[in-house]
């Protein structure tokens, strides 16, 4: 028999390894060891960016407004000035933010000299009475010795003429004996109308001279927005119109059109609108703030204040298509009322949209859409 070569069993023996390297890999990948995943047939199908909640833009009635800025300020501030000059304050009763009625006391003055010059013009009164008494009885004996022709004509015309001359003495001082009680009555500084107290120079001790201002008064505590309102919408706005105007502290007040001014500004174009705030709540006087005049209704486009993206400038909303995928859209927003904001441009009705966390997003992602009666969305993992 012929033996085999070198090179026969050397080829044979590499066929036996490889034989058996199968066998042995067989046996592994039977024994539990991981196998090679296959190719997929398809590729994975596109993932999530974001799961969200959508919303339609809806159509509905809207509040029609005017909105406007303003400064709070006093319906009327009386002055209360001092009538008596060169006299002493005793005492100062009112001070910054005191209510008041009318004809309350808010300061007197000391009464010593003017009280002593009523005096004077009393007694003064009293004199010329008792002139005036001798004048008439004296012209009442003329009148009738003249009859008699016991004295001369001229002698009874000076008795009538004296009893003329002192009936006017009287009466001169009887005025002037009321001009002092009018000055005594002026001792006590009182208040014209109900109020409040805005301001008070009046200090006790002082020396003040007539006409002096001494206190402020916001005549019965009424406040009102002075809204400046430009020309082309005052003819939208009439006398008992609702306002609702909102102070730099946040608070709302309700109020209403008194009165319209009768002329435009020239320089600014805008009118000044007169709104009573009956209740003022803690809006004071010289505080700055911004209203809305309510003119009715009128049917507008909106869509929840989360929906809307403000980027670059501009604000975008994103539409949701088909398949999930959203493309971001170029809106135009009008007003604001609660939490919606209305879309004037840019937008069709009944559009469905990503109703929060469209800042998370890119034209064209894709996102899974919850149920409506789902949860507030939550991000997903990209």
């Amino acid at each position: 028999m012929k033996k085999p070569s070198i090179k026969q069993v050397s080829g044979g023996a590499l066929a036996l390894v490889a034989a058996g390297s199968a066998l042995w890999m067989g046996m592994g990948a039977h024994a539990g060891q991981p196998e090679a995943a296959p190719q997929a047939a398809n590729p994975a199908a596109e993932k999530a960016s974001l799961i969200v909640n959508a919303v339609v833009a809806q159509r509905g009635n809207w509040p029609t407004v005017v909105t406007a800025n303003g400064n709070i300020a006093a319906w009327h501030e009386a002055v209360i000035g001092s009538e008596l000059g060169g006299l002493r304050l005793a005492t100062v009763s009112a001070d910054v933010g005191d209510r008041v009625t009318r004809g309350q006391v808010l300061a007197r003055y000391t009464a010593d000299s003017v009280g002593a010059e009523l005096a004077q013009q009393e007694a003064a009164v009293e004199d010329a009475a008792a002139a005036l008494s001798e004048a008439q009885a004296n012209a009442g004996r003329g009148r009738m010795l003249g009859a008699s022709g016991a004295i001369s004509g001229q002698q009874i015309d000076q008795y009538n003429t004296a009893e003329r001359s002192a009936r006017a003495r009287v009466g001169l001082a009887k005025a002037r004996m009321k001009v002092d009680q009018i000055r005594y009555q002026q001792l006590d500084v009182v208040a014209p109308d109900d109020g409040v107290i805005s301001a008070r120079s009046a200090s006790v001790g002082a020396v003040v001279q007539q006409g002096q201002e001494l206190f402020k008064l916001i005549r019965q505590s009424r406040i009102e927005w002075r809204a400046e309102v430009p020309s082309a919408d005052l003819a939208r706005i009439a006398v008992g119109q609702r306002v609702q105007v909102r102070g730099v502290n946040g608070e709302t007040i309700e109020g209403k059109v008194r009165v319209l001014a009768p002329a435009v500004d020239a320089h600014t174009r805008s009118a000044i609108v007169y709104v009573d705030l009956p209740h003022p709540g803690r809006v004071r006087a010289g505080m700055f703030a911004s209203g809305r005049f309510e003119l009715g209704d009128a049917v507008a486009l909106s869509v929840p204040q989360g929906a809307v993206v403000n980027a670059d400038g501009y604000s975008y909303v994103f539409a949701i298509g088909a398949k999930g995928k959203v493309a971001q859209t170029k809106v135009t927003l009008g007003r604001r009322v609660g939490e919606r904001v209305e879309i004037l441009a840019g937008l069709p009705a009944g559009t469905r949209l990503v109703e929060k966390g469209a800042g998370f997003l890119s034209d064209g992602d894709t996102v899974q859409v919850l149920p409506a009666a789902s949860a507030v969305p939550a991000l997903a993992q990209r």
